[in-house]
């Protein structure tokens, strides 16, 4: 495959789950500034790592969450808002029109068209919430497309690669970042707890149900950073995404026929979650142990794109 082709259907992979990524993120954030100070925008924006362009944008207007909204769906300055972020799976995946089937390319340019007509109107009047709802659903049925309907050659390796990786990263940022807002000593242990802001750090990646189902007890920080992070049979978790992106690296391996560093490094990643306990990572830092994590991310997805795009 071209490393101009791989490195298109990869970064449309990233591109979605960044979208899909956010709109959750978006939702929780909304739910939750009902019930507080109104302090959620500057750590969603540190989520995304992009504190210093939200804060450039409040000063510009007044409000808090208003203005993190618009940022983050609307803003196309903003490389990781919804609308820039469709905007550039579209793109790609127009690029690969011959390595995506009709469905997933009906059902991306399809969304992609929904929110410029939207745009075009006053943005003024515009239904946040809905355009945040059509995104998520959206993806999901992209994704869903792509799942039943895409042979399983290098293009889905790649796609599954970018969004696997994206979304570990996603994964560990969130958890970092709401958990030591919470809990700014790091420790898991606490006489009274917030019910309803540790619902929503799980309901940032669809897992409130989850939860329950699987310790089926009251809401514990631990057992909370133990299925964002630890559970593989959580598909939102870093190790099932480090798990999918391994096992994409060893397909990609088998049809090429040599392996790089960066399959070295997505093994190591993987079996670092693997057998990571909840107890341990907890005696040696939690932000300890994410900010290692979040740094390997980064790495295998810089030796990804020099063995596999070129970059």
């Amino acid at each position: 495959m071209l490393s101009s082709t791989a490195k298109n259907i990869y970064w449309m992979g990233r591109y979605l789950q960044r979208a899909k990524s956010t709109a959750r993120l978006i939702e929780a954030t909304q739910r939750m500034a009902l019930q507080s100070r109104g302090e959620e925008a500057a750590g969603v924006a540190l989520i995304f790592g992009m504190e210093d362009e939200f804060r450039q944008r409040q000063q510009q207007s007044s409000g808090r969450l208003p203005n993190l909204i618009d940022f983050l769906v609307i803003d196309e300055n903003n490389p990781s808002s919804l609308v820039s972020s469709i905007g550039a799976a579209r793109r790609n995946a127009r690029e690969e029109r011959n390595n995506i089937t009709v469905d997933v390319w009906e059902s991306l340019n399809g969304l992609w068209l929904e929110l410029s007509e939207r745009l075009r109107g006053n943005r003024a009047l515009l239904d946040r919430g809905a355009l945040i709802e059509s995104v998520k659903k959206q993806a999901v049925m992209i994704f869903g497309a792509a799942q039943v309907t895409l042979l399983r050659d290098e293009a889905y390796n790649f796609l599954q690669l970018g969004a696997f990786l994206e979304r570990a990263d996603n994964t560990a940022r969130i958890l970092d970042v709401k958990f030591h807002v919470l809990r700014p000593d790091g420790s898991p242990h606490a006489q009274e707890l917030d019910y309803f802001a540790w619902s929503e750090v799980l309901a940032c990646i669809g897992a409130v149900r989850t939860y329950r189902r699987i310790y089926r007890s009251a809401l514990d920080p631990m057992k909370v950073a133990e299925l964002m992070m630890l559970r593989r049979d959580v598909p939102r978790s870093v190790h099932h995404c480090l798990w999918m992106v391994d096992q994409s690296m060893r397909e990609l391996a088998e049809a090429y026929g040599t392996r790089g560093e960066a399959d070295r490094l997505a093994g190591e990643l993987h079996a670092r979650l693997r057998y990571a306990r909840i107890d341990q990572v907890f005696d040696a830092g939690l932000k300890k142990f994410l900010g290692g994590v979040r740094g390997d991310i980064a790495t295998l997805s810089e030796e990804i794109g020099r063995q596999f795009l070129l970059d």
